[in-house]
Formats: structure tokens, C-alpha cells, sequence
């Protein structure tokens, strides 16, 4: 692979084709990121899976019925529209199975994602031993085939794309509450059910204008792998649905752009395989919620426990452990056995602030603060002054 084609392919000056393709793949990528995003948080990822296996049925009917029709079987729209017929009807199987029988949700999804892609498969060993089964080429919707995209189909998942990512924006109010409480929403008279079923058809317009791409199978990961790798980002749902849009984005485009270098490569699976390693990335080193961030603040908060701790004991004459000495030798706090002036300082400090959490747990046990590491950090950054002053004029005898 020549380094040249790679940097022209990614920077779209291989061919207008060539960018109008990875252009259109990549917004297909923003687009499940965006509303896989609200589906991730509404527990709904494997809907996500049945409604893409639901939609191989109807490939293959839109198939028999445009050439018994005498019209060209091949044709995208032909396809597509068979697609978006089937995968809606699996979307409504599923939520008729779930609210008119005891059934739970997972077990509809199981048998409406069997039954759809077993019917699926017969259909197309059905059509392979017709006279036309071999050029029909509706293998490619299985694993994807971005290279077989035409200027036309791009432009137009491209435009589809972009319409349901903008649908999302003038809803994202209701999805939001749809995702967090939809008890409370349907509470408050807002038409949950209709909110419900217009995300999920928003779901299924993807799912549909991916099959090219991606493939019926692995279209699934578009929807829930960069929202996944963008919830360990942020704790803000405004924040976490431009990440995932994002990162879909950026594994359309590499993706994309590595089917286009090497043909033969399935551009689905490179596609999933480029946000697998974003996903990798973002679990290990994302600020927010990755490995590396969380055991870099664990080990901080072990730490300036250790120190408040090791500081108040020798305040009350025990000696420090043997682990923390050189430590606190290190930090200016400990001259041979004894604590230098600053460390005397911090160490009343540290008990005062010990001293005043336990006061602030014992008289407001429910009024903890969710985000601050009680005990450890400093009260007068997390509590109101006022409060921090009634605190510390409470006799210790009478704190309780």
C-alpha cells in the first residue's frame, strides 16, 4: 500500500468517486452515532441488532418481487425499500410481543431476530437457484461492499444521514427524557409511545441506508460501539452524543478509505474493526471513565488518605508507617521522627478536616454531596461557608 494513496484517499483526492464514498460512509458513521447514542442509554442496543437481521427477508422478497414484476431485482431502492418494510415489521413484532404477552423484551428480540433471519436465508437459497440467484449480488448486504457504492447511492445515504442526525437535534429534548425517565415524562402527558416508535424508526432509517455499507450484520456495531467508546468520555449527554458522532464518523471515514485502498478487503468488518480500536482507545485512556484516568484518581485519593491519616496519627504522637516516611519526608512534612512546621500545619489541617466531616455525616447523613470524596477533600471546597462555620461551632460533645 503505497503511503501516497493512503494520505490522497483520506484527504479525498484519490477521484471524486472514491471521496464522494468515503464522504457519504462517513456520515452514514456520524448518523449512528448520534442516535445510537439515545438507544444505548434507552437499553435498546439489541432492538438495534434484530431490526438490522429483520431486514434480509425483505431484501430478498423486494428481490422476487421486482423481477416477477419484469423490473431490475438489483435495484438499490428496490432493495432498500424492501429493507425498511421488513425491518419495521421486526420492530413492531417486537413491541407487540413485549407489551401483549409476559414475555420479557429480550426474548422477543431473540425470536424475532432468529425467526426474520432465518426466513432471510431460505429466500436467499431460494434465489440462488433461480436463473438470475447468481448476479443478484445480495450477498454484498450481508458483510457490506463499499467499494460497489455509486456516486448516486452515496450522495444519497449521505443526504439520509444528515436528515436523521437533524431529526435527533429538533428532538433531542424528548429522546433525552425518553432515555432517563419515561415514567415521569408519561406523567407529565408527553407522548412517550409515539416518541418511542420515532426513535425507532429514526433507528431503522440507519440501519436501512447501512446495509450497503456495513452489511445487515456488522451495521449493528456503527450503533452501539461508538456510543459505548464515547460514554467513557463524559457524563453529559450533549457532550456524549457529539463524541459518538465523532468517532462514527472518523471509523466510516478511515474505514472507508482502507475498502477503497484494498478492494478485496470487506468494508464492513474494516469499518467495525476501526471503531473497535477507538473503542480500545477510549476505554484505556479517555479522560472521564477510561483505565489509566480512573486508577490515576484512585491512586491520588489512596494516597492523600494515607497522608491525612499518617499526619493526624502523628499529631496524636503514633508514628508514622514505615511506607509513608519516605513520603513524607519527600513532601517537607517529616524531618527525622518529628513533623517540620509545615507539616504541623498540615497536620492540624487534616484533622481539623476530618474533625468537620464527621461532624457534617453525623448531624446530615442524606445531605452527602454525590461528587465529593468525603473525608479527604478539603470541606471548605465542597461545603457553603456558612455551613463549614456551623460546623465548626458545634461542641464536638453535642455534634451528633
Amino acid at each position: 500500500m503505497n503511503p501516497a494513496d493512503v494520505i490522497a484517499t483520506l484527504t479525498l483526492q484519490a477521484g471524486f468517486n472514491s471521496a464522494v464514498v468515503v464522504a457519504g460512509t462517513a456520515c452514514l458513521g456520524v448518523a449512528a452515532g448520534v442516535i445510537g447514542s439515545f438507544m444505548l442509554l434507552r437499553k435498546r442496543a439489541l432492538v438495534s441488532d434484530a431490526l438490522s437481521h429483520a431486514t434480509l427477508p425483505g431484501i430478498a422478497l423486494a428481490f422476487l418481487a421486482a423481477t416477477w414484476l419484469g423490473l431490475e431485482g438489483r435495484s438499490l431502492p428496490v432493495l432498500l425499500a424492501g429493507a425498511l418494510f421488513s425491518g419495521a415489521l421486526g420492530v413492531l413484532a417486537i413491541q407487540a410481543i413485549s407489551r401483549y404477552t409476559r414475555l420479557p423484551e429480550d426474548a422477543a428480540i431473540g425470536a424475532v431476530l432468529s425467526v426474520f433471519f432465518g426466513v432471510g436465508v431460505v429466500l436467499l437459497s431460494h434465489i440462488q437457484t433461480l436463473p438470475t440467484g447468481n448476479q443478484a449480488g445480495l450477498k454484498t448486504f450481508i458483510l457490506g461492499q463499499t467499494a460497489a457504492m455509486n456516486r448516486t447511492e452515496a450522495a444519497a445515504i449521505a443526504a439520509l444521514a444528515l436528515a436523521a442526525v437533524a431529526a435527533s437535534a429538533l428532538l433531542f429534548k424528548e429522546f433525552r427524557l425518553l432515555c432517563f425517565d419515561p415514567d415521569f415524562a408519561a406523567g407529565q402527558g408527553w407522548p412517550t409511545r409515539r416518541i418511542d416508535l420515532t426513535l425507532m424508526g429514526l433507528t431503522t432509517l440507519v440501519t436501512v441506508i447501512g446495509l450497503q455499507t456495513a452489511g445487515l450484520i456488522l451495521i449493528i456495531a456503527l450503533l452501539i460501539v461508538p456510543p459505548a467508546a464515547a460514554r467513557f468520555w463524559t457524563e453529559r449527554l450533549g457532550v456524549m452524543v457529539v463524541v459518538a458522532a465523532a468517532l462514527g464518523g472518523a471509523s466510516g471515514w478511515i474505514g472507508a478509505s482502507l475498502s477503497a485502498l484494498v478492494p478485496r478487503l470487506p468494508a464492513g468488518a474494516v469499518i467495525v474493526l476501526v471503531a473497535g480500536a477507538l473503542f480500545v482507545a477510549s476505554f484505556l485512556f479517555a479522560p472521564a471513565r477510561g483505565v489509566v484516568a480512573t486508577a490515576w484518581r484512585q491512586g491520588r485519593l489512596r494516597l492523600a488518605y494515607a497522608e491525612q491519616a499518617a499526619l493526624a496519627g502523628r499529631l496524636a504522637g503514633a508514628p508514622p508507617s514505615p511506607a509513608m516516611r519516605p513520603w513524607l519526608r519527600l513532601r517537607g512534612w517529616l524531618r527525622g521522627e518529628d513533623l517540620t512546621e509545615r507539616g504541623l500545619a498540615a497536620a492540624h489541617a487534616a484533622e481539623r478536616n476530618r474533625r468537620l466531616w464527621e461532624r457534617f455525616l453525623m448531624r446530615y447523613p442524606t445531605l452527602i454531596p454525590g461528587q465529593a470524596n468525603w473525608g479527604i477533600d478539603p470541606i471548605d471546597r465542597v461545603l457553603p461557608r456558612d455551613l463549614v462555620r456551623e460546623l465548626e461551632g458545634l461542641p464536638a460533645e453535642t455534634a451528633r
